[in-house]
């Protein structure tokens, strides 16, 4: 009786999306072209709104909002990553554990405070500009950041742990090597979200004298004018996607290098 011969293996290989399938280039270009677009879109507003005089921001070049607005959030979002990934990092060592509580409650209370209200405490003591804008915009995006670090070394596995010191690695070794490594996916959303956030927030810094992509929203506000209020949110939101979609290919990188 002769065998029968072994199936050939089957191998499925997923093909990544081509340029024109991946939404993140089309994002991005919409959003530099109406940056580029917007100060020449009169007619396409006086259009949508005839009762304005003035339909289209133009104070302020939106390109130059759009390069304040990404170094505000840029700087903040950096000072809460340091800041709240060493936090995470101490109150899950065995020498800052007992501060565990105390540090969660801390920057909870920078979560919950309203940024308008840091910033009308700041202002008298910094002045007006970006100064108070970065303190606000940083004590507003730890939480995430110091949530994502505690849960990411708390979800290792013991047995990695023990594993690790068993084969002679030391604490700092096994945290490089092993505990950060994994905990990295975790990390990088708590990142994203506090990022995300702050693109948001950073809109209302342009009431403390900074320019962001919120000047057109905060003057279209005072002065009724609905279209530089569409303008500048149009233009966060768009933003705040971009940064998104560059994060999700951040978290994947992460995961497969795992």
């Amino acid at each position: 009786m002769n065998a029968r011969p072994a199936p050939a293996a089957i191998t499925v290989r997923h093909s990544r999306p081509r340029f024109w399938q991946d939404p993140l280039p089309w994002a991005s270009a919409a959003l530099l072209a109406l940056v580029l677009y917007l100060p020449y879109s009169q007619p396409l507003f006086s259009g949508l709104f005839p009762a304005l005089e003035r339909p289209v921001y133009q104070q302020e070049p939106f390109a130059e909002l759009l390069w304040q607005h990404c170094k505000l959030v840029g700087i903040s979002s950096l000072l809460s990553a340091l800041v709240g990934s060493v936090a995470g990092i101490f109150i899950t060592r065995p020498m800052g554990r007992q501060f565990s509580s105390v540090v969660q409650a801390l920057v909870a209370m920078g979560q919950t405070f309203p940024p308008v209200a840091v910033l009308a405490l700041a202002v008298p003591l910094l002045g007006f500009g970006e100064l108070p804008a970065l303190i606000a915009l940083a004590l507003y995006g730890l939480l995430p950041v110091v949530q994502a670090t505690v849960a990411g070394l708390h979800a290792v596995p013991p047995a990695v742990r023990e594993s690790a010191t068993g084969i002679g690695l030391s604490p700092w070794q096994c945290f490089a090597q092993v505990e950060m490594p994994l905990a990295l996916p975790v990390w990088i959303a708590g990142i994203r979200t506090s990022v995300i956030i702050n693109i948001g927030t950073a809109a209302i810094a342009s009431t403390v004298g900074a320019k962001t992509l919120g000047s057109p929203i905060i003057v279209g506000l005072s002065g009724f004018n609905t279209a530089y209020v569409l303008q500048g949110a149009v233009l966060v939101g768009l933003l705040a996607v971009v940064v998104d979609m560059v994060f999700e290919r951040l978290a994947r990188l992460a995961a497969w290098q795992r």
